[in-house]
């Protein structure tokens, strides 16, 4: 489940300044940070600006964009190169004060993604700004999508503006890293993906030790989907390795009463933009054991479809338990596009 939080009420977001192509070296020359000087000395006046940042629950940007004109300070890191954390290593940290020319924004990281598996992936950072006392000011969450096997990204992340009493920023650290492979990548919307299905899991809901997350899938085809049964699902740990002694269970009555994936399969048929959902429910409760968390789902809306990984962040304690109710008609979707099939690569 993701977990953006910051505890003054204004998030922030994050603008990419990805380079275009191949491997970019950890200078700081080149795309995005030609004439930053040395950590605590300031930058020259043409480093890139980012803007739009958006707030904690609207909308990203459909594009990174930035604009010029900025003038940060740079600020110490705990040491000259970064540390490096799953690949992901920070290399810069600066502090945008109200003359900085950015309106909208206090801090901003830039950083440097190594995908270190042997196929392209979409990533999910999760980065934490600190105050001095060593405590988190706020977090942002960022997507780096389809980097290639052994190649280097360059990333900008931002914090926006502080509100009341919130501290300054002194630090930032890698708090997660999620990969999942491009060529399983979850979707809501956009470009229709070969199976004519967008799947992808929504930010779920918690309370008293009961988690509940929901599967959707939308028909972006031109034909009807039959659904009749349970996804198929698999478990991975945060290595992507499978986890084994969890007994995912037909059915969520076992987890609790009243989630809507109690009663048995019925058959389902999806015109397009028509929608189902399956929900996923577990429980945290933590005993005698080790506790199990696994950040990882692959599913299969059906046994002959290609599998898609989602993240909902599986926190199981050590129940060993893990529902998944069947495909019903979602009622509640309503598609953007009227019924007509979405564009296909």
């Amino acid at each position: 489940m993701s977990t953006a939080s910051r505890t003054a009420p204004a998030v922030l977001a994050a603008a990419l300044l990805l380079a275009a192509c191949g491997s970019e070296s950890a200078s700081s020359g080149g795309e995005g940070g030609e004439g930053r000087a040395g950590a605590g000395g300031p930058v020259r006046a043409e480093t890139l600006c980012p803007s739009d940042v958006a707030r904690y629950g609207g909308p990203p940007a459909s594009e990174p964009s930035v604009r010029p004109s900025g003038t940060p300070t740079a600020l110490p890191l705990p040491s000259p190169n970064g540390v490096p954390a799953d690949g992901v290593k920070i290399t810069a940290l600066y502090a945008w004060g109200p003359r900085s020319g950015c309106a909208g924004v206090d801090n901003s990281a830039d950083f440097e993604l190594t995908n270190q598996q042997t196929e392209t992936a979409t990533y999910t950072l999760t980065f934490g700004f600190l105050a001095a006392s060593g405590g988190a000011v706020g977090t942002a969450e960022q997507t780096v999508e389809a980097v290639g096997p052994g190649r280097t990204v360059k990333g900008t992340v931002v914090a926006g503006e502080r509100v009341g009493n919130a501290p300054e920023v002194t630090g930032v650290k890698v708090i997660k890293v999620r990969s999942v492979p491009e060529a399983e990548a979850s979707s809501a919307s956009g470009t229709c993906p070969e199976s004519g299905m967008h799947l992808y899991a929504d930010e779920g809901d918690a309370a008293m030790g009961l988690r509940v997350v929901g599967l959707h899938l939308v028909n972006c085809d031109s034909r009807p989907i039959r659904l009749n049964g349970y996804p198929k699902l698999a478990i991975q740990d945060k290595d992507h390795r499978p986890v084994d002694g969890v007994r995912i269970l037909r059915g969520t009555d076992q987890i609790s009463t009243g989630l809507g994936g109690d009663s048995g399969p019925q058959p389902v048929v999806l015109r397009p933009g028509e929608a189902a959902v399956a929900p996923l429910a577990w429980r945290n409760t933590t005993q005698a054991g080790e506790p199990v968390n696994a950040p990882y789902v692959r599913v299969w809306a059906e046994p002959a479809a290609d599998p898609v990984m989602v993240v909902p962040e599986l926190d199981l304690g050590t129940t060993g338990k893990l529902g998944v109710g069947p495909w019903r008609e979602d009622e509640t979707h309503r598609d953007s596009a009227d019924g007509t099939a979405a564009e296909r690569p």
